[in-house]
């Protein structure tokens, strides 16, 4: 098995794939790229167990097709120091040879029958979708995904797609995210739970450009996602999804309209004199005003600042926990942010403003702190 390929070219396709690596692995062989030579294309696979993912790239030149686990973090060291220059890579048996400029380097490999089979998907679902569509979907809910053991459910990504919608949903039990697109729909009804760490490699390596065409099928047990040159393969969590529309209070005659950004910075502020355990920030809101303050009792500070908003609504003071709200405004794009209320012990609702025919919708959800006198 012989081939020349550019350096640059391999660091490329070896970086998509690399993210599914991980150190201290049960297997030795979980550790390696494996490398399929076929007449004029180069596989490169990596795996976790739980997730597969595959390259093609195009070599040079390629002499005699073969199969070979490569040790990943060596061959991702060395190409890291290369400039663009043609890479010979010869093997025999387990034996490896790197030629490079006047450099040669060797080491040994692992025979590929001990490396995971790819599962083949039977009776799958697809759907065709563009890389941005994608890409922001995944943005904007993999913040709010959970991470508690006994909840398996809640450590991914919610999936479905009706006869109007296709909808993604992430919480935690405190915080809540749905982005639904009103533009993608399917004939049967389907969903899936999608864990977290595909998605999170996934939307490092998809293009966000609506150009780019994303092929997903999936299955009860696992999923595919296909698109230019990779191939990703990931195993779906099992269990049944918290009815997420149930938690979503349907009456809010508190209406709060303010700018996303001087929101944001504000909290931003305030939270650094706050209580470090509750993350607490009080939002007192009366006519055209809102007061944020926090304070820290054990270390006798505080913080108030004020901002001009539009306000809907009985005078009202409830309490939210700020790390959760600054990750959902820094998720959002739009200017103006609207945040629906009813009581202080209720959820609030973060909404964006929508133009009519806007195929995308947004809401997030986050359950109110309890105010300490």
């Amino acid at each position: 098995m012989k081939f020349i390929i550019s350096s640059t070219t391999l660091l490329r396709g070896l970086q998509k794939i690399s993210g599914v690596l991980t150190t201290n692995n049960t297997l030795p062989i979980l550790e390696d790229f494996l490398f399929e030579l076929g007449h004029d294309s180069l596989t490169i696979t990596a795996s976790d167990l739980e997730t597969t993912i595959s390259v093609v790239v195009k070599p040079d030149m390629s002499e005699s097709t073969g199969v070979i686990a490569i040790p990943a973090k060596m061959l991702l060291d060395i190409m890291k120091t290369f400039s663009d220059i043609p890479v010979t890579i010869t093997v025999q048996g387990t034996n490896i040879e790197i030629f490079a400029g006047e450099g040669k380097y060797k080491l040994i490999g692992h025979e590929s029958d001990e490396f995971p089979q790819k599962p083949v998907l039977e009776n799958t679902k697809s759907l065709s979708l563009n890389g941005s569509l994608l890409v922001n979907a995944f943005n904007k809910t993999l913040f709010a995904t959970g991470n508690d053991e006994l909840r398996p459910v809640m450590a991914g990504v919610f999936c479905e797609v009706s006869e109007t919608s296709l909808t993604f949903v992430a919480t935690d039990a405190h915080k809540l995210v749905r982005y639904r697109r009103n533009d993608v729909a399917s004939e049967e009804y389907s969903s899936i739970i999608l864990p977290k760490k595909p998605l999170n490699h996934l939307k490092n390596i998809l293009p966000d450009d609506e150009g780019v065409d994303v092929l997903m099928e999936f299955n009860d047990t696992n999923a595919v996602v296909k698109f230019g040159d990779i191939s990703m393969i990931c195993r779906l969590i099992e269990g049944r999804y918290p009815n997420y529309e149930a938690v979503i209070p349907a009456q809010n005659p508190y209406r709060l309209t303010v700018d996303r950004k001087n929101l944001l910075t504000a909290i931003r502020r305030v939270s650094i004199f706050g209580s470090k355990s509750t993350h607490q920030v009080r939002f007192k809101l009366s006519g055209k005003e809102l007061v944020l303050t926090a304070e820290d009792i054990d270390f006798a500070s505080e913080a108030k600042e004020r901002l001009t908003c539009s306000y809907e609504g009985d005078d009202m003071e409830i309490g939210f926990n700020s790390r959760f709200m600054l990750e959902m405004l820094s998720n959002l794009e739009p200017e103006t942010v609207i945040i629906e209320m009813s009581a202080p012990n209720r959820a609030g609702i973060i909404l964006t403003e929508r133009e009519e025919g806007d195929p995308e919708d947004i809401l997030m959800l986050i359950m109110p702190v309890m105010i300490t006198q």
